[in-house]
């Protein structure tokens, strides 16, 4: 039910449902034509559901291939994890004062390499002078995303899958479509900071949440950080 609230899958399963009852109504009425129409739609629309719904069951695949909801990103000492966090609010404060657009992921259980091959890896330890330079405008990557991966900046400038929910506002841009995106079709966390108006906002599970201060975003990738132990990448490969 939490796949498919909410996302375009919703609608279709509506649209299925009419077709079936008006396939029933038919038949009970000897409408013979209709039914037989209805009949031939529900055939075809089998294997066409499977195209359609395809981004939905991939997330499902690969939401029970996880074997957990929630994972957290940091092992071994919070004194680390702490820092990181700290460098990475004190980032999104300084974009969000000074309505610089930045892109954040959180790789967790569901591996980013195939987004982190259409940037540049980098692979390098996080900081808060980093993250200045990658999002200062003007700078090669500032446009694209920054994928964390445990405790590493690991690729910048990446390009990311731009939702298709059709219900997101049209006052967001490309920036907040791409963080939405990623989450339809993984289990990343994803901060945003808007260029126009230094909103702070999270994606996470195909949702996006607004209007953030910094405590509420410090609160989160603490949770994030020190909930769970995680290894490295290599870890992550069967």
């Amino acid at each position: 039910l939490k796949l498919v609230l909410e996302t375009r899958a919703e609608q279709i399963i509506k649209g299925i449902l009419v077709l079936v009852g008006v396939t029933l109504l038919s038949e009970v009425l000897e409408l013979h034509t209709l039914n037989w129409m209805c009949k031939g739609a529900l055939t075809l629309g089998a294997v066409a559901l499977l195209i359609v719904l395809q981004p939905e069951l991939r997330r499902a695949l690969e939401f029970m291939g996880r074997g957990r909801i929630v994972s957290g990103l940091g092992q071994g000492d919070k004194e680390n994890s702490k820092r990181i966090v700290t460098a990475v609010t004190n980032a999104v404060a300084k974009f969000s004062s000074t309505r610089t657009g930045a892109l954040i992921v959180f790789e967790r259980q569901t591996m980013l390499e195939d987004y982190a091959e259409t940037g540049v890896i980098l692979n390098a330890r996080i900081t808060e002078q980093l993250l200045g330079n990658i999002f200062y405008e003007g700078a090669p990557l500032h446009d694209g995303a920054l994928i964390i991966s445990g405790v590493n900046a690991y690729a910048a400038g990446c390009v990311l899958p731009l939702s298709a929910n059709q219900s997101i506002s049209s006052d967001l841009g490309t920036r907040h479509r791409a963080g939405l995106g990623i989450t339809e079709n993984s289990d990343a966390l994803v901060l945003i900071v808007s260029e126009e108006t230094g909103i702070i906002s999270m994606a996470e599970d195909g949702r996006l949440e607004r209007y953030l201060d910094v405590k509420t975003v410090e609160k989160k990738l603490l949770e994030l950080y020190l909930s769970n132990s995680q290894t490295d990448r290599l870890s992550k490969v069967p």
